[in-house]
């Protein structure tokens, strides 16, 4: 209606204001279109003719379900990027008209757009598919031309092929050939294909070992399987096959990352009493798990932060010296619980014991600082890294400037905008967006749209959070 009436300006307000109250992005809105083909691109020709610009993320969107408005796209002179080429390319395939893929990277090309590892990976596979393995094979071959590096689902497409030539020739794949197939399936995390495998594997009668039980475990913990983890474990145990270093400590990592204290330790003791010695890595595991958001608010009654320091004190004892990382880890754990002067104490105690704080330690003892609302505090912290001789950066500038936008002080957010700039340090996508959000929040709606459009000329579109 508002469009209709002309009022371009209280329209586009009325849209600001929607989004942010909502939390939909503009992403999403376009997204929901697109499932609608025929108002998903009669809604991009009409915001095209009223002059609206229509950013490249939202034509990604739409180009996923709605392909022949690529040539709208492109017409519009709206700058096309990789996304827009692999949605492209990822189509072509699928229609089976591969061959047309070449004389469209030449024209992306021209344009300035760029094969990406996504590309190649997409190419690559849709070649082994139509069992082309000598193309997919000098795809690969190029990728080093284009500074780009075969990675595991490149090699993964054309083993499989070769997989089921080999058996198809009555050749029978050994544990080594399965392990690696099963590695493939579950760096990408497609475990159904994975345990189906390590079906066929058995049936095989080829036997699994250490090297195998660790794939499929690292692969399931990293899916949040760890009941079928658990399960596992106790198979490999059954079969007599040792559990090693590496066993443990995935699933630690495993349990600890989803919080399940109890069974990280059960874990880590096991470990010990089988003479596996913990590394820092293990310790760190631990103690980042326990430092997870809640955990220090429960010390009183789980002995949760008592557990840390117990393992720390284990730690040292075993001549295993903390690092950076893990007073990192104990700070943020502070500062996730509301305690950042806690943290700040700790900070201390880090110093004197010679290990010396970076550029993480301050900032996230800033950003607790200033979710706290207390950016007096926040300040004399940044004064504190920069005597240290540590200059605030990008994520120490956001992190004041939101504190401010959030606090509606947007003369004081500007402030720190101007500073960051003359500093050399580039404002991106996150400080316009605060401004955007801070501005909408004080119903200055010109200021809003002032740093929307700066936004754009600068090249980021606030598709995400905005």
């Amino acid at each position: 209606m508002l469009v209709r009436g002309r009022r371009v300006s209280d329209a586009q307000a009325l849209i600001l204001r929607m989004v942010r109250k909502s939390g939909v992005s503009r992403v999403e809105v376009v997204d929901s279109l697109a499932r609608k083909l025929r108002e998903g691109f009669e809604v991009f020709q009409l915001f095209r003719s009223k002059g609206f610009c229509v950013s490249i993320n939202a034509c990604n969107s739409l180009l996923g379900g709605l392909v022949k408005v690529y040539g709208e796209v492109v017409s519009s002179g709206i700058q096309l990027n990789v996304y827009t080429l692999n949605i492209m390319v990822n189509a072509i395939c699928k229609d089976r008209k591969i061959d047309s893929v070449k004389s469209f990277l030449s024209d992306m090309e021209e344009k300035g757009v760029f094969s990406d590892i996504v590309t190649y990976n997409t190419l690559i596979n849709a070649y082994c598919r139509e069992g082309l393995l000598e193309e997919a094979f000098q795809l690969k071959n190029s990728m080093s031309c284009k500074g780009l590096r075969p990675e595991v689902f490149t090699y993964n497409a054309i083993i499989n092929v070769y997989f089921q030539d080999m058996k198809k020739a009555g050749w029978v794949p050994d544990n080594v050939i399965y392990t690696i197939l099963i590695h493939g399936y579950c760096r990408n995390g497609m475990m159904l294909e994975a345990l189906k495998l390590r079906d066929e594997m058995l049936e095989q009668g080829c036997v699994m070992d250490v090297v195998t039980f660790n794939t499929i475990l690292n692969g399931l913990c990293r899916e949040k399987m760890l009941s079928d983890a658990d399960e596992l474990f106790n198979e490999m145990v059954e079969r007599g096959v040792f559990p090693d270093f590496y066993t443990f400590t995935t699933l630690i990592h495993g349990y600890s990352k989803h919080g399940n204290m109890t069974k990280s330790l059960n874990l880590f003791e096991a470990m010990t009493k089988r003479n596996i010695k913990p590394d820092i890595v293990t310790y760190n595991t631990l103690i980042n798990g326990f430092c997870k958001v809640g955990e220090m608010d429960k010390a009183k009654d789980t002995g949760h932060v008592h557990e840390v320091f117990r393992l720390w004190d284990q730690m040292i004892e075993e001549g295993i010296k903390p690092t950076l990382v893990t007073c990192n880890t104990v700070i943020k754990g502070y500062c996730r619980s509301g305690n950042t002067t806690k943290a700040d104490e700790f900070l201390g105690k880090m110093v004197s014991k010679g290990i010396v704080p970076d550029s993480i330690t301050y900032n996230t003892l800033i950003n607790g600082y200033a979710k706290e609302e207390n950016l007096d505090k926040a300040f004399f912290v940044i004064k504190e890294m920069e005597n240290q001789g540590i200059l605030p950066d990008l994520f120490t500038y956001n992190i004041i400037l939101n504190g401010f936008c959030r606090q509606g002080r947007m003369h004081e957010a500007e402030l720190v905008l101007r500073k960051m700039i003359e500093r050399g340090v580039k404002p991106d996508r996150d400080t316009y967006t605060s401004l955007i959000n801070g501005h909408v929040t004080q119903d200055n709606l010109r200021e809003a749209f002032r740093f929307h459009d700066e936004m754009l000329q600068r090249g980021f579109v606030p598709d995400d959070e905005f």
